[in-house]
């Protein structure tokens, strides 16, 4: 994506709107997604950089440079992994819904060849950006949002409370809008706690996943500080999608 643009900080409106319109009618195109926050990322990716580069951490996987992507496309050895672990609750998640890790990068090179772009600034940033890309994933399983339509727009909440981001921000706000609504505001109400409890857990930036991977899942949980499901969603996480033709939500609650 264009973090190294000399139009640094422009806030490209006309463009998110268009990729937007075109998200609401087909919630599975990620690279819409990724467009929306890109067209308003403005300065924010130097911020959020910034930080990282101020922590001891961040500094640190800046100067090693461990490979994320490569270390999640080894299946066979995430699938050899004790049962119960991080690691192999990643690759069972990405085998049930038939996903590759590097299908992210895929649907930001679609956006990059739609318009263009250049690549970032420097090696630092581009590690950074990579990173922050391919540990999406790892969220899911981490917060059980499923890869479903209610998951994905709960995990963003999750994602915005660890990183502000207009993107972000205007595609929850027409999640709002179009979401299953009722007169007691379920949905804001459940993205809301969404966005509480990623707001809540450490700074997951700038968490080494590399060796966290062999740990038992609910031990990593409890170290990174993510709420329990059950206590961030007390009636549930939410699973569903909505009808392509009625545009109708069709959800369950999971606990």
């Amino acid at each position: 994506m264009d973090h190294g643009s000399a139009d640094l900080g422009r806030l490209e409106w006309r463009r998110a709107w268009r990729a937007l319109r075109g998200l609401i009618a087909d919630s599975g195109r990620t690279d819409l997604a990724i467009e929306v926050i890109d067209a308003l990322a403005g300065g924010s990716f130097e911020r959020v950089f910034q930080k990282f580069h101020a922590d001891p951490e961040g500094r640190r996987l800046l100067a090693e440079r461990p490979s994320l992507l490569a270390t999640l496309m080894n299946r066979d050895a995430l699938q050899e992994l004790p049962a119960g672990s991080f690691g192999r609750a990643y690759v069972d998640f990405m085998q049930a819904a038939n996903l590759r890790a590097d299908g992210l990068a895929e649907a930001e090179a679609i956006v990059v060849q739609r318009h263009g772009l250049r690549p970032a600034p420097d090696a630092d940033h581009d590690f950074f950006a990579q990173r922050g890309r391919d540990m999406h994933d790892l969220w899911h399983v981490l917060t059980g949002y499923g890869m479903d339509e209610a998951g994905e727009a709960a995990l963003l909440a999750f994602n915005l409370g660890q990183v502000p981001s207009l993107g972000i921000a205007l595609i929850l706000g027409a999640s709002a809008v179009i979401g299953p609504n009722d007169l007691r505001g379920s949905w804001p109400r459940y993205l809301f706690r969404a966005w509480r409890r990623g707001r809540h857990a450490v700074p997951l930036m700038l968490v080494p996943y590399e060796r966290l991977l062999a740990q038992p899942l609910e031990d990593v949980r409890r170290l990174l500080r993510i709420q329990p499901a059950r206590e961030a969603h007390p009636d549930g996480i939410l699973v569903g999608n909505r009808s392509p033709t009625t545009q109708q939500w069709m959800l369950a609650a999971v606990r």
